[in-house]
């Protein structure tokens, strides 16, 4: 029988070569999909960036014990203090783990108005997420004082200018500010007397050493139902619940920029969207009858949870409004 035509070697060579290059190329496709784990892909780290202890603390602490269930993850708060908070948020700032959060006050926004170079551009360099509390902020004055009202508070400084006097926590806190803040768009010559915390600054109205104070629901509760301070009025842009009798400064002042305590919850500028869709679909039971909205409300404070877009708008507005209102009140930038 004659012998058929010889084997074409090349081509049987060239077969399995072709499969396994085809075979390559498949599994180069599949690797990016077989490698993207949801976010997280592994622990969480929350930076508080004020000592332990601090109100920044209760609800970052609650936060990321909610988040290590839901996750199935660990979520860690550690706490990274120093320059009023620009350490803890220049390392989530600079943070490439894709991993890190902040937890902070509105110190964020204010320290660019007060430190020459902070470290960070709060509107370039964090990834807002949420804001996690809000409270109000207060105005009083002594129980038994000479003031009834916010009208006669300012009307007498308007006749004795630099006489009638507020504290606050300190030179560059938000309370402080705020009252800056009134100083400018009330246009009256209000004495500044800083004190190194809210606890002094509430002992001083209470002997007399001011005429009024800035303070927080945290400092001022347990005065105002012992029946030794009176709120004048609250900062925010409408009544607050604890105090609905007392007006807010803007109904006598309209020009007053309505402002509150808050915290609120960023990433670095590069944290991933899904991420942040995450963490607000993980954060969104805890708006309502959770733990955090009990313990935020002995604090008199509320859990908006609102998302990354009111957060931003919140930082667009306070950023500059802080550095025109302290450049007025000629503070300097260290």
């Amino acid at each position: 029988m004659p012998p058929g035509p010889a084997p074409d070697t090349r081509r049987l060579v060239a077969a399995p070569r072709r499969r396994s290059i085809l075979a390559a190329g498949l599994g180069l496709l599949a690797a990016p999909a077989m490698a993207q784990e949801p976010w997280p892909s592994r622990p969480v780290r929350i930076i508080v960036p004020f000592a332990p202890g601090g109100t920044a603390d209760i609800p970052a602490r609650i936060i990321a014990d909610h988040l290590s269930r839901q996750f199935g993850k660990p979520v860690v708060v550690e706490n990274r203090s120093g320059a009023g908070g620009a350490v803890g948020i220049r390392a989530v700032a600079q943070a490439a783990d894709g991993h890190t959060l902040l937890h902070s006050t509105s110190a964020v926004a204010i320290l660019p108005a007060l430190q020459l170079n902070p470290g960070f551009d709060p509107l370039v360099d964090l990834a807002p997420v949420t804001i996690t509390a809000v409270a109000p902020i207060l105005l009083l004055t002594r129980a038994d004082g000479t003031f009834p009202d916010l009208r006669h508070f300012l009307e007498r400084a308007r006749a004795a200018p630099g006489k009638v006097s507020f504290s606050s926590s300190g030179i560059g806190s938000t309370v402080h500010l705020a009252g800056e803040l009134l100083r400018a768009r009330a246009q009256v010559d209000l004495l500044h007397v800083p004190y190194r915390g809210s606890a002094p600054s509430a002992t001083a109205l209470l002997a007399g050493e001011t005429d009024a104070a800035f303070l927080s629901p945290i400092e001022a509760l347990p005065h105002i139902n012992a029946g030794r301070m009176r709120v004048l009025a609250t900062a925010g842009r409408q009544r607050s619940p604890m105090a609905p009798d007392a007006p807010t400064i803007s109904e006598e002042v309209p020009s007053y920029d309505g402002i509150q305590l808050w915290f609120g919850l960023f990433g670095p500028r590069d944290m991933p969207q899904e991420a942040v869709a995450r963490l607000m679909q993980e954060l969104a039971p805890l708006r309502q009858d959770s733990v955090l909205t009990a313990r935020m409300a002995e604090l008199r404070a509320e859990t908006p949870l609102d998302g990354p877009a009111v957060l931003m708008a919140r930082m667009r507005a306070e950023v500059p409004l802080w550095k025109s209102i302290a450049q007025q009140a000629g503070i300097p930038r260290e």
